[in-house]
């Protein structure tokens, strides 16, 4: 367990590290043009983008609140777990993206790379992609079932092609929130496991 946990983490940080470099410069825009259509208006995709909103936040408090009704210290304990991984990737979103200060492709590549709605702040990582992520991850070592990591990272993966869909990321910035999430959510779970002693608790 240990083992894996490490070798994860050290996968993730060698991507951190190659930046947006992680694909060449040039395969990177060709991705993007080959899923960014000129008008990206598919309310499906715009619905999967948005649903970061209310989806981690559903799934936290729906864990919190189910454990704390059945009594049910190990429920409420996975919730405060998924609650840390969902936290941790925002905050290390939010850190790289004003320290990197990648510009969004649709403003570097005007006529190319079309953009649902203008964005402001910088590109890398994808935060959207990057809390799915943590969100699934979390949800994948709770329960360790496949009918709940499945959906969970099926989810996980749509949000993060809407965001190339829709003209926000490249898709080194979906790549990178992916392993970031992934890691975020291995962090919070074995944080749950040595610190809240989550699983001894029933």
């Amino acid at each position: 367990m240990w083992f894996r946990d490490y070798y994860i983490i050290l996968i993730t940080f060698l991507l951190l590290f190659c930046g947006p470099g992680v694909f060449a410069q040039n395969l990177d825009v060709d991705i993007l043009k080959a899923i960014n259509p000129e008008h990206p208006d598919s309310k499906y995709w715009q619905y999967t983008s948005n649903s970061i909103y209310y989806v981690p936040a559903s799934v936290t408090f729906g864990q919190l609140f189910y454990g704390m009704g059945q009594g049910s210290g190990l429920t409420r304990n996975r919730s405060y777990e998924t609650f840390i991984s969902i936290g941790l990737s925002g905050i290390i979103g939010e850190i790289l993206k004003y320290t990197i200060k990648e510009v969004r492709p649709a403003s570097r590549y005007p006529g190319i790379i079309f953009a649902s709605t203008e964005t402001k702040d910088p590109s890398f990582p994808s935060g959207h992609t990057l809390v799915a992520f943590a969100t699934a991850t979390s949800l994948a070592l709770e329960y360790k079932k496949w009918y709940v990591t499945g959906p969970a990272f099926l989810w996980a993966s749509s949000v993060g092609f809407s965001r190339m869909y829709l003209g926000k990321h490249y898709p080194s910035d979906v790549f990178v929130g992916m392993a970031l999430g992934v890691l975020s959510g291995v962090v919070s779970h074995r944080f749950s496991i040595n610190v809240l002693k989550s699983y001894n608790m029933k």
